[in-house]
């Protein structure tokens, strides 16, 4: 077993993963884990929290905590330090800590960004609260201007189940998926096919009233080749850092991997960088610095912006590291701001003192 010592980062910074519960993490494929792991091993101060967690106590946003424990020695394993890992739970303001990396499941507690607002110009948030806000369901893509449909599949969104029904029958397309606003996971994603359109007054009955409440269905043309799966890229700052093919189950449309999809190594072609190159300055001026992008036949299909996945499995095939590029990135930003900070306090002094 090798260790790493825990380096002294002279700017050493306090970082609160806001995520699902520690005890669901899956440590051999959590991307996650991989991120908390890597700050832990700089030297960083960790904490952990779930959206039902935050407070406010005295007029300040708070949480109930998981403060991980500083070790002389980390494991270079994240495996075997997630089964070491230790904790001391306080409750601490969220302003006290210099990032906040968002990392929860979707679909997304609105409340958790209404926290969020009270603290997002002090604190660095991973993502941008006003870029969760837009972007944490398929509306995001669906609304994306692309009149030609050059890189977004014809979408429609809606719960009228007529105008669905009549979208269906319009279609020139041989096949369509069918998928719900806020499933994520690849669940409920189901393919409609001319043989089965008497079928779909039940289905979308089921999809918009199946759960008690009136939700929003998606369809979009099926995009050719989506048999043979996507490809998910992660985004860093608006360029691609990494990629890998997801190949679904037999007999399934979803490439999830949760789904029973398997993973294989690729390389981005001219149309999945055409996407990429297209896509990334929207997403930077969102705020949207991490995301994945879900691209089948160089088109745009999804952007995951709370927790995407596939770190592990991009690092495995390509024998790279992702999470040292994403923290590097993240200290480097957190650094310019503060370094931003004090230079407007200086020059308000000058000011001042003129």
């Amino acid at each position: 077993m090798r260790y790493f010592c825990a380096p002294f980062f002279k700017n050493a910074m306090n970082i609160l993963f806001i995520m699902y519960p520690w005890e669901r993490v899956r440590p051999e494929s959590d991307s996650t884990l991989r991120l908390i792991h890597e700050c832990v091993h700089r030297g960083h101060q960790v904490a952990l929290t779930t959206g039902a967690n935050l407070t406010i106590r005295d007029s300040v946003t708070m949480s109930f905590c998981r403060l991980i424990q500083r070790r002389d020695k980390v494991s270079s394993s994240p495996v075997t330090w997630y089964r070491q890992v230790s904790f001391n739970e306080q409750m601490l303001p969220l302003a006290g800590f210099d990032a906040i990396f968002m990392r929860s499941d979707p679909p997304l507690d609105s409340i958790v960004l209404n926290f969020l607002d009270s603290v997002k110009n002090h604190v660095f948030v991973v993502n941008d609260v006003q870029g969760l806000r837009e972007a944490n369901n398929k509306l995001y893509t669906a609304a994306f201007y692309d009149p030609s449909n050059q890189i977004i599949p014809k979408t429609y969104v809606s719960k009228n189940k007529e105008y669905l029904k009549r979208v269906i029958e319009d279609s020139s397309a041989k096949k369509m998926i069918m998928k719900p606003l806020n499933g994520f996971g690849g669940s409920g994603v189901i393919v409609i096919e001319p043989d089965a359109h008497q079928n779909v007054n039940s289905l979308l009955d089921f999809y918009i009233d199946g759960r008690g409440e009136s939700n929003y269905v998606i369809l979009q043309d099926y995009v050719d080749g989506a048999e043979k799966g996507d490809v998910r890229v992660m985004m860093l700052q608006g360029e691609p850092i990494g990629a890998m093919r997801r190949v679904p189950a037999a007999n399934d449309p979803r490439s999830n991997v949760h789904a029973g999809g398997k993973v294989e190594k690729h390389r981005l072609t001219r149309e999945e960088l055409r996407v990429c190159k297209m896509i990334g300055p929207k997403l930077v001026a969102d705020g949207l610095y991490f995301v994945g992008l879900d691209i089948i036949g160089g088109k745009l299909i999804e952007v995951n912006v709370l927790s995407p996945g596939g770190i592990v499995n991009i690092n495995r095939l390509n024998k790279v590291k992702l999470q040292k590029r994403i923290i590097d990135w993240l200290e480097d930003t957190v650094a310019y701001r503060e370094m931003d900070s004090q230079r407007r306090l200086e020059f308000r002094s000058t000011v001042e003192n003129a």
